[in-house]
């Protein structure tokens, strides 16, 4: 059993492969905080219907932190001994200016005090910008894909075009980035398309992730109407592929099976049917310097007036070592008929998929 405590720990032992870059943080429940996921912008070029609305009202710009400031708060986690951040939005590749954020963090992959610098994009913008991201160090990217067909692609994302975001997947493979497809799973919309979807993306030499819908936001719909467990799903394709356990891992909170006929990775996000916060190692930062400790909590931490208010990074990281302390155990996400609204009224745009 975990002795619980009121604050973090600091544990001078780093958490990965590389270079230790300082101590690390350990929530109340022995947890190591070593995964960073940024929203960059609340901002995207899709509205798609289990994330947004179709009329999305986005914060005013002035209240974004500035590329500089994000750096700087990025920076602050590594020397806390963060070793993945994943940048995302919104769309991070709609962020004007996004490259020169890219280029400065990738400085930490050079030194060894970051193992993995990635990202998480619905890959509209992803052909022009993958030579860049290949340049600076981005290894690896997980891109949004729901459906093959084209008509039922613009109909989820209501504005995307799956030509352009195949065109992106083709440009990073060009310049040696891994591609992981994320596809939520979703009732009577693609669920007769996941082995196909699945063939696809293993055939192509990528690994493909299978997500359960989320409760956040509200999102001009019935969740109820789209919540597909994925136990169902593992169930459905286990009558067609053989899935093998494996011990694979990315720092999220995904876990994989090796499917024999393809040879390929799939793995399975479940907030719902089997919760992954016992293993959590993941804070998410907004836009606005917001810092939430779990994603379907709505505790969180102002990180932007600490980083303002001095040019020392003291305050600021007292303020990340009291959030840390903050960590909740897990999140209460439902989805039923009896539950109808969002467990969180934060859309995932906000907060950073």
């Amino acid at each position: 059993m975990v002795e619980l405590s009121a604050t973090p720990t600091l544990d001078p032992s780093p958490q990965g492969g590389g270079k230790a870059a300082g101590p690390s943080l350990v929530d109340p429940f022995g947890r190591h905080v070593t995964y960073l996921r940024v929203s960059v912008t609340d901002r995207c070029d899709f509205r798609c219907t289990y994330c947004m609305a179709e009329d999305m009202t986005f914060l005013p710009k002035r209240d974004l932190l500035t590329l500089e400031e994000l750096d700087r708060l990025c920076s602050e986690f590594v020397g806390f001994g963060v070793r993945k951040i994943r940048l995302t939005g919104g769309e991070p590749l709609v962020r004007k200016g996004i490259m020169t954020l890219v280029e400065s963090l990738s400085r930490h992959l050079r030194s060894g005090a970051l193992d993995e610098l990635t990202i998480t994009t619905n890959g509209s913008q992803l052909a022009r910008h993958a030579a860049d991201l290949a340049r600076h160090g981005v290894k690896r990217i997980n891109v949004s894909v729901d459906t093959l067909d084209a008509e039922k692609f613009r109909k989820v994302t209501r504005w995307g075009e799956l030509s352009k975001v195949m065109d992106g997947i083709r440009a990073a493979q060009a310049h040696g980035i891994a591609i992981k497809i994320n596809a939520v799973a979703l009732k009577g919309f693609n669920e007769q398309e996941i082995p196909a979807l699945l063939k696809w993306a293993h055939g192509e030499g990528m690994d493909l992730t299978l997500i359960e819908t989320m409760p956040m936001g509200d999102i001009d719909g019935d969740r109820t109407d789209q919540y597909l467990p994925i136990s169902l799903v593992r169930a459905g394709l286990m009558e067609q592929f053989t899935l093998e356990d494996i011990a694979y891992k990315t720092g999220g909170p995904a876990r994989y099976v090796r499917v024999k006929e393809t040879g390929g990775r799939l793995g399975f996000i479940t907030p719902l049917t089997h919760n992954f916060c016992e293993s959590c190692n993941r804070v998410r930062l907004t836009c606005t310097g917001t810092l939430y400790m779990c994603l379907g909590q709505d505790d969180a931490a102002d990180l932007r007036a600490p980083l303002r208010a001095s040019e020392s990074n003291d305050l600021l990281r007292a303020a990340i070592t009291d959030a840390i302390a903050r960590k909740p155990l897990g999140h209460d996400f439902v989805i039923d008929r009896r539950n109808n609204r969002p467990a969180v009224s934060r859309h995932m745009s906000l907060t950073g998929g």
